[in-house]
């Protein structure tokens, strides 16, 4: 689910909080950067639940509606495509996804079932919604298209999950966009009759030792890779360099010199990219700056010992 870039972002942020409350605990803060992304499975399963926590809204109040004393007779035989959405069965009915929903106790839109109600009146409102239920055509394909437009145009944009996903962890806000995705290909890869299988937090154990090393190297090392451009920072003050500079130029340097099958290229556009989401407009130009100058340097020096993939430019 998590891919490299994330993986990056998630140990700045570990070394940050590290920094920042001075400590030296590496053992406390490699569980705080595990837990920080085994968190996203809790936030992957609680939003793909409120899919199917919103086909079980509109199944109950079908049903009563149906049992009103004086029922019309739209309320006594209802249209029914909604509820009865292949895709969203598919997940209504995944033994596995309910099991991982019990285990990790994923319930927050059951007990805070106002913001499926309001998010499902506000569909059942939309064009998008009625011409699909005037639609006579019921195929899996259709119901798909349906639940990836619910999803996508409904669901994960809406202001409101978005508010109380920041309110329930802080540290998923970064994570939101790498699970809406992960869910968006899943539904688009649905077949009928398919097994819905739930996603892993690492695409393997190397991306999982990806994270533990970067992270343990650059921690162990960071004086040493001060040492490395301390000097070519001509026009800037390192005493005044922000904190997460240091910590994004010290995490270059270490992908630079000791992960030798990550090309040259992928460290700097990764951490380039970093820069501009998580530090200072200027950030970006400096640290490029910085690698860049780095890496001319360690190929005079035959200082760049990369195999492998990390080979290519």
């Amino acid at each position: 689910m998590v891919n490299r870039r994330h993986i990056r972002s998630k140990v700045l942020q570990t070394i940050y909080a590290m920094n920042q409350n001075q400590s030296d605990r590496i053992d406390v803060y490699e569980k705080y950067l595990f837990n920080s992304l085994e968190n996203i499975r809790e936030l992957y399963l609680l939003m793909l639940s409120s899919l199917i926590e919103m086909q079980k809204v509109e199944k109950d109040f079908l049903e009563v509606s149906a049992q009103k004393y004086l029922a019309t007779a739209k309320e006594l035989n209802p249209n029914q495509k909604f509820v009865n959405n292949h895709v969203l069965n598919v997940l209504a009915n995944s033994e596995t996804l309910n099991n991982w929903l019990a285990e990790l106790q994923i319930n927050q839109f059951t007990l805070n079932d106002h913001y499926i109600k309001n998010l499902l009146d506000e569909v059942k409102e939309s064009d998008f919604y009625k011409e699909y239920m005037s639609n006579e055509v019921n195929d899996f394909e259709e119901d798909k298209i349906f639940a990836i437009k619910l999803f996508t145009n409904f669901i994960a944009p809406s202001e409101k999950i978005y508010e109380f996903l920041e309110d329930s962890k802080i540290s998923w806000i970064d994570d939101i966009p790498v699970v809406n995705t992960a869910i968006l290909k899943q539904l688009e890869g649905l077949k009928p009759n398919g097994y819905f299988k739930i996603n892993k937090v690492f695409k393997d154990d190397e991306d999982k030792e990806f994270a533990k090393q970067l992270f343990r190297k650059t921690v162990l090392n960071s004086n040493e890779f001060l040492k490395e451009y301390e000097d070519k920072t001509k026009n800037w003050d390192l005493d005044r360099l922000a904190d997460l500079d240091t910590i994004i130029l010290n995490l270059g340097v270490c992908e630079l010199q000791k992960f030798p099958s990550i090309p040259v290229k992928v460290t700097i556009n990764e951490y380039l990219e970093i820069a501009k989401e998580y530090s200072t407009p200027k950030s970006s130009i400096f640290i490029n700056g910085i690698l860049d100058a780095l890496v001319k340097e360690y190929r005079q020096e035959n200082k760049l010992n990369k195999i492998g993939r990390g080979l290519i430019d």
